[in-house]
């Protein structure tokens, strides 16, 4: 049974129990003026410019368990949790242009109604293999995309210091990688990224920048992934490609968009992410950087997930330049190789005497790599000259056949996004059917985990404390604790009354932190409450709450929220991520039997965030909803933003997720909530109740 002296005695078990037993003015006050939270999200928040190791799970066991739930961070980051609906790509091949050994065609197709995929086909002319391997080549952000042309300044200098072996090369490297690979017996595909080249319907940059686009996870990264699964899609469904040997290869910008498509798809074969895998600056576009997706996670380690099949690196006197020291070599990357028993499977080369490039050192690195692992022969290759075709006869369209009549712009294709989630969401809420109903919570909890980055942990630590003094006839508890693998700080109080017996306690979540649990220096009513019918309370101040405030709060980026949600968590998250470290000290550090919530004003949401993730660990909940709603957040730095929110139905489905333990939600209107009444223990009132009234609820 935990007392209060057994839970001191635990606390001040920690090495970092040092606030001693003091009495501050404030009853509810951890720190004094010199003693402040090192909290590392007090700080300025992360950025893609920072530094970003990737830390290697112990077993292999913990990595794979690691690599599903960083799957499904990929996948709800980029608006693609679950795979949207792969309707017919009827792609559009003609145009045949012969070259010494290989032609080239030109394609398009749609990748979802009303957007396009353009891009080359690449094949060989010799004669071979029935079915041949394929590479999928993502081409970054070269000016013009596949249609680049280097200025004359550039030629020179890369022919001079031996970047690249021949004038044509020089003048088109992004020619030369896909006429080597055709007349190497590959078929390669290089599809241009949205606003280069043929694809310039949609600017590159702009579009999904607004609030809208973060509550329903539309984003430019999001987009261009769907184009490269649905160009991969088109590669593998040829008659003459064997769709079990596909790589995939592309630098910079395209070296992102390679190894997440290895991350997050399971058919690639092998692969070839250039100049871009690091331990340093993470891809500095709006196509490479999207809310949630990197939020304690990094490229080395979204690249790792490829393991064991083969995967091989580039580096350069750029942000890479470091990789082969940190972020490849023992025990990171290549540890995760060594797990599978397939070191070998795994290699990274550098240049440092050249600056950001796919030259043909590098691309000859990616023959031989290709052709050992898709064609079964290890051979040192080297790029054979080849006569490129001036860009504009690349062209995909023309008089015949002209730009589809019914592509979209960004207002029109945002409109079909909207429409197509709408869809999913309306076919499952409508499903009368268990089976689809399981698979609905599944889906939207694993989107919940990615939206917060955080669940409820198995241990929490206490960094400081206990302090304990009486009040009011009560015993109140002050410490500091946080998670054993972050550098995170949650000042608490601990209430403890005459009739606790250690097996019940309610975790109070308020927008003023600890100090609403008194009132003129006496416990409000409802704490009293709970006190009298037994009950102990552990109330945290949350981030931004409390004495967990920062001095000076951080502004999201002005230009595009995901700059700033790609890295850290949203205010909300951390306040839902702290919810649940109390909620995890209760279970597993005063090892209660019976945990109760209650979220008071604003924090009601943070309280239904909060159950939703931790299923039967709480019992009974109680939410005041505020009269909130995700479409009232209006700007990306509304405290209550949370990206996706609104893809994955808003507050119903959040409430859907906290079944089938009690639930209390009161305060706000919630539409087609009837369906919920079913559930065991749901109440709902769209009257705001009394705290008193709420306390009853919870006792009762």
């Amino acid at each position: 049974m935990l007392t209060r002296r057994s839970l001191l005695a635990a606390a001040a078990a920690s090495p970092l129990a040092t606030l001693g037993t003091s009495l501050a003015a404030d009853p509810t006050q951890v720190f004094t003026d010199s003693d402040k939270p090192t909290d590392y999200r007090l700080g300025p928040p992360k950025t893609l410019n920072d530094y970003f190791p990737f830390k290697v799970p112990k077993t292999l066991a913990d990595w794979e368990d690691r690599k599903k739930r960083l799957r499904e961070q990929l996948l709800v980051a980029t608006g693609l949790w679950p795979l949207p609906e792969k309707l017919p790509l009827k792609p559009v091949i003609h145009g045949k242009i012969e070259r010494d050994g290989y032609t080239i065609e030109k394609v398009f197709f749609a990748s979802m109604p009303g957007h396009y995929v353009s891009g080359n086909l690449y094949r060989p002319t010799a004669k071979g293999e029935a079915k041949r391997p394929a590479v999928l080549f993502a081409h970054g952000h070269w000016n013009d995309g596949r249609f680049y042309t280097a200025p004359e300044k550039e030629v020179a200098a890369q022919l001079k210091n031996k970047a690249e072996g021949t004038r044509e090369s020089a003048l088109y490297p992004l020619q030369a990688p896909c006429a080597t690979l055709a007349k190497l017996g590959f078929v390669a595909f290089t599809f241009d990224m949205v606003g280069y080249a043929d694809s310039t319907k949609l600017a590159h940059r702009t579009g999904f920048t607004d609030v809208e686009a973060e509550l329903r996870g539309h984003n430019m990264m999001g987009l261009q992934t769907w184009n490269m699964i649905r160009a991969y899609d088109f590669l593998e469904s040829l008659p003459d490609v064997d769709a079990k040997r596909v790589g995939v290869t592309g630098a910079s910008g395209g070296g992102t968009q390679t190894f997440l498509l290895c991350a997050i798809d399971d058919r690639p074969a092998a692969a070839f992410p250039a100049v871009m895998v690091s331990t340093e600056m993470q891809g500095g576009c709006t196509c490479e950087n999207c809310s949630l997706l990197r939020v304690r996670t990094t490229n080395v380690e979204v690249a790792a997930m490829f393991a064991p099949k083969p995967m091989a690196m580039s580096c350069a006197n750029d942000w890479t330049k470091n990789f082969l020291k940190d972020g490849y070599g023992l025990p990171e990357i290549k540890r995760v190789y060594e797990f599978y028993g397939k070191p070998e499977n795994v290699q990274a080369k550098a240049w440092l005497e050249y600056g950001h490039n796919y030259n043909q050192p590098a691309r000859e690195f990616m023959y031989s790599w290709f052709v050992k692992h898709l064609m079964g022969r290890d051979e040192v290759i080297a790029e054979p000259p080849f006569v490129p075709v001036p860009p504009k006869e690349l062209s995909v369209y023309d008089a015949d056949p002209p730009r589809p009549a019914d592509e979209k712009g960004i207002a029109e294709l945002r409109k079909e996004m909207t429409r197509r989630d709408v869809a999913w969401l309306k076919s499952v809420h409508d499903a009368q059917d268990l089976a689809v109903g399981i698979a609905y919570q599944q889906t939207h909890r694993a989107a919940l985990r990615a939206m917060v980055n955080s669940h409820l942990p198995n241990e929490v630590v206490v960094r400081k404390g206990p302090l304990e003094s009486k009040h009011d006839g009560f015993v109140l508890h002050r410490a500091i604790i946080g998670r054993t693998d972050e550098a995170d700080a949650v000042p608490c109080l601990g209430v403890i009354g005459p009739k606790f017996t250690g097996e019940k306690v309610v975790v109070w979540a308020h927008p003023d932190g600890k100090a609403s649990v008194l009132a003129d220096g006496k416990l409000v009513p409802a704490a009293k409450l709970l006190l009298d019918a037994g009950f102990a309370i552990l109330a945290p101040d949350l981030l931004g709450t409390g004495e967990q405030q920062p001095a000076k709060p951080w502004k999201v980026d002005p230009t595009y929220a995901g700059y700033t949600f790609g890295y850290n968590r949203t205010l909300l998250a951390n306040r839902v991520h702290d919810l649940l470290t109390a909620i995890g000290f209760v279970k597993t550090g005063l090892k209660a039997k019976s945990v109760h919530l209650v979220g008071w004003g604003e924090a009601g949401l943070w309280a239904v965030l909060a159950k939703a993730l931790t299923g039967d660990a709480v019992g009974k909940s109680a939410a005041d909803l505020n009269q909130f709603s995700f479409e009232k957040v209006t700007s990306t730095n509304d405290p209550m933003l949370l990206p996706c929110a609104v893809k994955y139905g808003g507050l119903l489905s959040l409430l859907t997720l906290c079944a089938p333990e009690s639930l209390l939600s009161h305060n706000a209107e919630v539409p087609n909530l009837n369906g919920l009444s079913p559930v065991k223990g749901f109440t709902h009132s769209a009257e705001k109740w009394a705290d008193e009234k709420v306390a009853a609820w919870l006792v009762k």
